[in-house]
């Protein structure tokens, strides 16, 4: 959380200034601090980044439920069931409390991670639109034209590029660390497997 947050104020400060210099330069006026995080400028390029890495981890989560890569300590092993696998025991130690509820709740609960994130990368998308509409009419705005529509807006390609521009670098992320992590090695590393394991060894 240290990290996000120095991250977030980081882009607000440089965001802010480099904003302003946008405005300036099209014939607008300075804004302040806090009217820029109410700015389409701010909630689009936030939300932007957000939506890519809810999506990311979100289809990670779900796709390694049935897809296995021979050697990645990403992967569960090949042809044999694992800890994960296993139904829910609701007699077991300090289980949750979905767990020993049973029934709809815990078919709920079997698969919360997968949809919060992917309900995350949906709020997240919808903001980066709204942001990403309200960033366009406000240069447009300024410069005395149109202003886009939400149905004109959803087939004008910035929103589209945006969108693809991120979601085609997280996947190479997670493609990356499925494929280095069969040949290469990191000692302390959950993400690793152990420093002497072979190559072709599944699992951590």
């Amino acid at each position: 959380m240290i990290l996000f947050g120095g991250t977030l104020i980081g882009q607000i400060l440089f965001g802010f200034e480099e904003h302003n210099k946008e405005l300036i330069s099209e014939g607008g006026k300075i804004i302040s601090l806090g009217s820029y995080l109410l700015s389409g400028h701010f909630i689009e390029s936030t939300f932007e980044n957000w939506e890519s890495e809810f999506l990311q981890m979100g289809l990670f989560v779900v796709f390694t439920i049935f897809l296995k890569q021979k050697g990645s300590s990403e992967s569960k092993k090949i042809n044999q069931k694992e800890e994960v696998d296993r139904e829910p025991d609701p007699n077991r130690k300090n289980a949750p409390w979905p767990v020993k509820k049973g029934g709809f709740i815990l078919t709920l609960y079997k698969h919360s991670l997968s949809a919060s994130l992917l309900l995350l990368f949906l709020i997240s998308l919808i903001l980066h639109f709204y942001g990403s509409l309200k960033d366009e009419n406000e240069k447009l705005l300024l410069e005395g034209k149109q202003l886009e529509t939400i149905s004109s807006f959803i087939k004008n390609s910035r929103f589209w590029f945006e969108s693809f521009q991120n979601w085609q670098s997280e996947f190479l992320s997670v493609f990356a660390i499925v494929i280095l992590s069969i040949y290469l090695r990191q000692i302390g590393s959950s993400q690793s497997k152990p420093v002497d394991a072979p190559n072709m060894e599944t699992g951590v």
